[in-house]
């Protein structure tokens, strides 16, 4: 049954393990029984802004005070709060083209799995009736994967952003959200280049001249996959400008794509990536298919005893991640 309007809101949702507000929210309303309804679209945190008539968002967004009404739409801010701070993340995150998967947890020791097949066990040879078929190993890696915990420290009193419209101070918290992103992006970078501890650094190809990258460069690094396609390449900002000065980088056709979608591409058909994370003169290249696994303890996680009762005052907005690299060969290094 439909009862949006009659939840009795509190702070203890966010101290349920293994789930969201949202999910707890989900668990008493959820949103299949408003199917067909006006209110369809809307998960069960949209309809509790809802009730409670706060717009986050356009010309006419209310004050940051709307949220503080009432205790049960006090409950609401920490979830709003951490909201825009993801969507600042998925927004200016490049991560979401590198990363194969993502795998949330919910404590702080992960060991991922590997699979590490010879020349031979690759091969599938034909099996004779009654004969046992090759096998393929799958085990959990030795050591752990390392979890770096990102964040920010949100520093205001209630009585300085009381009065700013939300919309304003969304733009701020999807700022912290970008910080968070770009760090998460940099120990990505790391981890591919220089290995996880359970598997070591990409293999490193070298240019002909030093400095200096051809288009015979790029071949050679295309060529050196094997068991995988070359579908991306994350570039470092000196060597991006090297590229796409590139004649083959110039074709007609991969400047209307840029321009339509804002996304490079290469003559080879790889996805083209520019991030400062990647150190001064190298490029790596990958198959975002199978390199690497994003590890999450959590989602974003906000002081929310503090939000909800206005002490705003160095608040913590923080994420745990960690990578861990799936299959080593999938990842390989131009040193330009």
């Amino acid at each position: 049954m439909a009862n949006y309007e009659g939840l009795k809101l509190d702070k203890s949702f966010y101290n349920i393990a293994g789930k969201t507000f949202t999910q707890v929210l989900e668990s008493m309303d959820s949103s299949k029984n408003y199917e067909g309804t006006e209110l369809a679209g809307l998960d069960a945190f949209q309809r509790q802004l809802k009730r409670f008539d706060i717009k986050v968002s356009g010309a006419g967004s209310d004050m940051v005070e709307k949220f503080f009404t009432t205790s049960d739409s006090a409950a609401l801010f920490p979830e709003y709060v951490a909201r825009a701070v993801r969507q600042g993340a998925e927004e200016s995150n490049a991560l979401k083209e590198i990363v194969a998967t993502k795998t949330m947890i919910n404590g702080l020791d992960y060991r991922a799995i590997t699979s590490a097949p010879s020349e031979e066990d690759k091969e599938l040879k034909t099996v004779a009736e009654g004969a046992a078929l090759p096998t393929t190993k799958v085990t959990l890696q030795e050591n752990f994967v390392k979890l770096n915990k990102r964040g920010r420290m949100l520093v205001a009193s209630y009585e300085a952003i009381r009065f700013q419209r939300l919309d304003l101070f969304t733009v701020t918290l999807k700022q912290i959200g970008a910080y968070i992103a770009r760090s998460q992006m940099k120990d990505a970078v790391n981890v591919l280049i220089s290995g996880d501890g359970n598997i070591g650094a990409a293999e490193e190809i070298s240019v002909a001249a030093a400095g200096k990258v051809t288009y015979e460069d790029i071949i050679k690094l295309w060529n050196a996959f094997d068991d995988y396609e070359l579908n991306t390449l994350v570039a470092a900002p000196d060597v991006m400008g090297k590229l796409l000065n590139l004649d083959e980088f110039k074709d007609a056709a991969a400047g209307l794509t840029f321009h339509g979608t804002g996304k490079l591409i290469t003559p080879l058909g790889a996805t083209l990536i520019k991030s400062s994370c990647v150190p001064a003169g190298k490029v790596i290249g990958l198959d975002r298919r199978f390199a690497l696994e994003m590890v999450s303890a959590g989602d974003v996680m906000i002081e929310h005893d503090k939000l909800i009762d206005r002490q705003l005052e160095r608040s913590a907005i923080t994420s745990i991640t960690g990578f861990a690299k799936i299959f080593g060969d999938a990842c390989k290094v131009l040193k330009v």
